[in-house]
């Protein structure tokens, strides 16, 4: 397979950490595979540098649709890109890929049209798409107009009833924090408002505030399982491959979502998923995947693209362990998650080669080399609270926290234990020659570990946690965000239950084997 200069289109951790995997590609496939980012944020060119990651950068003069076009088309047209990935939907929604096809590069991109975007963008649209071909989804929805508080307000109550809760959703793009979970009757007005509160000038923006206009508000009955995420790359023929799963921790802090524990863009990620198993994954792709692809093949939208379905999964238990018995999905996304998609580029050998495919129409004689014998989990670093005299207390990621704060980073440390990857979010480089942040999510810190003979995958999770946390905890931290009120403080937070999921995956199945047993 001739190598190739396979570009990420973004600004987030995913984006450098997919080009620093595809710049290491190591499969019988062959290497010499070239990973570029175009854009990127400030800190990563000098990251990349420091770090000597095989890493090319392409920079965008803004960070606007026509900007990242131009950048791209430049690139094609004087060899620094082959292939592009764009990583944020938002660039779909906004015509990236249509920009690309008329400066005829558009064989050249992954992604779907501004037409056909609305898969992701229009959550009700794609609803009716799934009932259109039989792809499962909740066992109840409806369209309302948001504005009817009352007719909101008696769907909720019925769902509950029905089926023991309500979800609301915003339809359109809301970077994945546009659901509402409600579990009591009691809570409907109270969520209900909330969310009329997040997304009113988002309605007005897009639908205008007359009385002839109509808010769109997606009600669902709850689904009882597993939240699972599956991520495929289909092909233009409309062949697919499933890559390995990753379990998200999407909530601020453990325990459940709430007004207090907010979706934020992600805490971290494990991969697999501690359901994963053969029988989950061919479930999913004859479910979910197969139809959908059907579905943009009719409606002449198929390109080649990234599928990521965030799906509710049953479980059972028979002789062979714990089993799916059946699937739906919540939303169908156009993008590869974040961070889901960072412990699954960490356990790829083919990566580059896969994506190479995907554009030459070969999925279907390239399947993945997946690293089963690891678990890969990546923690995201989070501006914490503060409490600076004069200020007020600031809440910390996901709310108000201070910004332009030094951090200082044991270069010769990471250099010396590759098995650790650090990988830049929202961080700036400043002439001075130090690192600063520049927003919420500092950085991800990401490492693999092997499963041993006999151990549990609960047991790998917990010896691959606690060695990450040992990077990141204390006077030893390797990396520090350094709070203007203590020079000896660190600032970074982050939650320390990731991958905790495993060891109660393992304990539900030897239980329920007991009670087999038993019986």
């Amino acid at each position: 397979m001739k190598a190739a200069k396979i570009g990420f289109a973004g600004t987030d951790a995913r984006t450098l950490l997919s080009a620093f995997v595809v710049s290491n590609t190591r499969s019988a496939e062959g290497a010499g595979f070239k990973g570029v980012v175009l854009r990127g944020m400030p800190a990563m060119p000098k990251f990349a540098e420091i770090m000597g990651w095989p890493v090319e950068f392409i920079p965008t003069r803004e960070n606007t649709v026509a900007d990242y076009a131009s950048a791209a088309i430049e690139g094609f047209r004087h060899g620094a890109l082959d292939f592009l990935l764009p990583m944020p939907e938002d660039l779909q929604y906004q015509g990236f890929v249509d920009l690309l096809q008329e400066a005829g590069f558009g064989d050249r991109v992954a992604g779907l049209t501004r037409s056909g975007s609305f898969i992701e963008g229009d959550k009700i649209a794609c609803k009716r798409l799934c009932r259109e071909y039989n792809v499962p989804v909740a066992n109840e929805w409806h369209e309302l107009d948001a504005r009817d508080s009352a007719g909101v307000i008696r769907t909720c109550l019925e769902m509950i009833d029905k089926h023991g809760g309500a979800v609301l959703k915003y339809p359109y793009s809301a970077g994945g924090k546009g659901a509402r979970i409600i579990l009591s009757s009691s809570e409907v007005g109270e969520i209900y408002a909330i969310l009329m509160k997040d997304y009113a000038e988002s309605y007005r923006r897009i639908c205008g505030e007359g009385k002839a206009s109509v808010w769109p508000l997606l009600v669902e009955s709850r689904m009882a399982g597993v939240e699972i995420s599956f991520t495929a790359l289909v092909d233009g023929h409309g062949s697919f491959q499933m890559l390995p799963t990753a379990m998200d921790y999407p909530e601020r802090f453990p325990g459940p979502p709430g007004k207090d524990n907010p979706i934020t863009g992600g805490m971290g990620s494990i991969s697999p998923h501690p359901l994963e198993s053969d029988s989950l994954v061919r479930m999913a792709a004859e479910n979910i995947i197969r139809p959908f692809v059907k579905a943009l093949k009719d409606k002449g939208i198929l390109r080649p693209c990234v599928l990521y379905p965030g799906c509710i999964v049953s479980i059972s238990h028979n002789s062979e362990g714990l089993v799916p018995t059946r699937i739906r999905m919540c939303e169908m996304n156009i993008r590869p998650g974040e961070p889901e998609f960072q412990p699954i580029a960490l356990r790829l050998k083919n990566l580059g080669p896969l994506i190479a495919a995907m554009f030459e129409k070969r999925l279907h004689q390239l399947a993945p080399e997946v690293k089963t014998d690891q678990l890969s989990m990546t923690i995201a670093l989070v501006v914490g609270s503060s409490n600076k005299k004069g200020e007020g207390k600031k809440r910390g990621y996901p709310w108000s926290h201070p910004v332009g704060e030094p951090v200082t980073i044991d270069f010769g440390w990471f250099k010396k234990n590759l098995g650790f990857r650090l990988v830049p979010s929202a961080m700036s480089w400043r002439d001075d020659g130090s690192f600063v942040t520049a927003g919420s999510r500092v950085v991800y810190l990401a490492a693999n570990a092997g499963m041993k003979a006999g151990e549990k995958r609960g047991a790998t999770a917990e010896r691959l946690r606690q060695k990450l946390l040992t990077q990141i905890t204390g006077d030893s931290a390797k990396i520090k965000v350094v709070p203007e009120e203590d020079a000896q403080g660190n600032r970074l937070d982050f939650r320390g239950d990731v991958g905790s999921d495993f060891g109660k995956i393992d304990m539900l199945d030897q239980e329920a084997s007991y009670a087999s047993a038993d019986a």
